[in-house]
């Protein structure tokens, strides 16, 4: 199954629906979505932080064949992870089912870029001259926007990611997403660092 999913074009983005949001969580995304600091690896180490870009590269290489634009890629997904509180390797999960890494997907109910974000939160967090093309700016928001359906859900994870997909209650995708993850974007830190040492 996971095979097939590596292999597939299919954008699974589904029909978000747009929620009012208090005045609070609407200001705490407003101010994520407009950080543009510069995307770092946050690690505790130099050597963790070159073992998970050397591995996680080496997965997105037929997917994304110029180095430097996977490496900047791959900085910025864990550094807008990070500072939202995910899993890196979730988000590169997401992705993979989500637009299968093309960054100018786009979904039969209009969501865009990798993460498939919906338009209408540009117009409710963000600023007119946001892009969600722009590769950055839609990993920003893709985080920004989990990271709150995480806290809706008081952490669980499917109904997080049912409820970004807009397929809340359905199975389907949460498995595929945590499938993902799991089987193709999980990371093992000690067991890298150890073979590299070697």
């Amino acid at each position: 199954m996971l095979a097939g999913l590596l292999g597939s074009s299919v954008s699974m983005a589904g029909n978000q629906q747009e929620e009012p949001l208090a005045n609070n969580v609407r200001a705490l995304m407003q101010k994520s979505v407009s950080d543009v600091a510069a995307p770092r690896l946050l690690f505790d180490s130099e050597q963790l932080a070159q073992a998970w870009l050397q591995e996680m590269s080496g997965r997105l290489v037929k997917r994304m064949p110029d180095a430097q634009y996977r490496e900047d890629f791959l900085k910025s997904v864990h550094y807008e992870a990070t500072r939202a509180g995910l899993d890196p390797q979730l988000v590169l999960g997401l992705i993979q089912v989500e637009s299968g890494f093309k960054k100018y997907a786009v979904s039969s109910v209009g969501a865009r870029g990798y993460m498939q974000v919906m338009p209408f939160w540009v117009r409710s967090i963000g600023a007119s001259e946001h892009n969600l093309f722009d590769m950055r700016l839609n990993l920003r928001y893709g985080c920004t926007i989990l990271r709150h359906y995480l806290d809706i859900e008081h952490g669980d994870y499917y109904r997080a990611l049912g409820r970004y997909n807009g397929s809340l209650g359905k199975p389907e995708y949460p498995k595929l997403v945590v499938g993902a993850w799991r089987n193709y974007w999980h990371f093992s830190p000690s067991v890298t660092v150890n073979m590299a040492s070697q």
